[in-house]
């Protein structure tokens, strides 16, 4: 064993030390580079959302501080966000100081009145299946705060054609009993012996596969109405308007 002298063993934990600052200290410009390459898809190039949530405002629900950040990036959020496993810590680090930067970006420009676009969502009935701040009907996704988590972009495709926007692991089925009526309806839960279902009503159906005559994967359709050549351009306008200021958490 080395025999260090007292003013060795404190160069040497300065050394150490320093070396660990210098090893956890975060690369935004690296952090930058994962991102586009592996959050983006989700998350937009610059953080403005889509099929994942915006990033680009000074506060994240899910991160208060960036050590939650950081752990929101490591872990996910089962199911829609997947686990950066294959990160090293410091590469999280990185993308977790290029994501707080995001937050310094100018807001979104979103075209439209949000004020006339809440008549547009109650003309067009859209509280029949989404609710809004405790109001309206759940059968579609809970809108409250989808101005956080979906930007402009997003939120006028999927008025215009929802099929083009569906979560991953979304499921519209259309079960046929063998005695009695078919059921259309969102997959609530499935094993290999049964199959439950939502319908429009928000009544739930749960049927034992073998009972089935009937049993199909609706892909690439939604329980919700494609709105193109349905609105004019100023409703779409105000719609999207309304929608991108629904920032409150749910």
């Amino acid at each position: 064993m080395i025999n260090l002298t007292p003013m060795w063993r404190w160069m040497l934990a300065a050394a150490l030390a320093g070396h660990a600052v210098a090893q956890t200290e975060p690369d935004p410009a690296a952090g930058r580079k994962i991102f586009e390459s592996q959050c983006a898809l989700c998350h937009g190039q610059t953080g403005g959302g889509g099929r994942g949530p915006a990033l680009n405002r000074p506060k994240l629900s899910r991160a208060p501080d960036d050590a939650a950040l950081r752990s929101v990036i490591s872990d996910g959020i089962p199911p829609d966000m997947p686990a950066a496993w294959q990160l090293h810590p410091s590469e999280v680090s990185g993308v977790a100081a290029y994501v707080r930067s995001l937050g310094a970006l100018p807001p979104e420009t979103v075209l439209g009145d949000p004020a006339r676009g809440t008549h547009v969502y109650e003309a067009k009935g859209c509280a029949g299946c989404h609710m809004v701040a405790g109001k309206g009907e759940g059968f579609g996704p809970e809108l409250t705060g989808i101005g956080a988590r979906r930007n402009a972009a997003f939120l006028r495709q999927t008025v215009l054609k929802p099929s083009a926007t569906l979560p991953e692991g979304f499921r519209y089925v259309a079960a046929t009993p063998v005695s009695g009526a078919a059921v259309r309806g969102i997959r609530v839960n499935e094993d290999s012996f049964t199959i439950q279902l939502k319908d429009a009503g928000g009544r739930f159906h749960s049927f034992r596969k073998s009972e089935l005559k009937d049993l199909r994967r609706l892909e690439k359709e939604s329980p919700m109405p494609a709105y193109e050549g349905q609105l004019s351009a100023t409703e779409l306008d105000d719609l999207v308007a309304y929608l991108a200021s629904l920032k409150e958490k749910p």
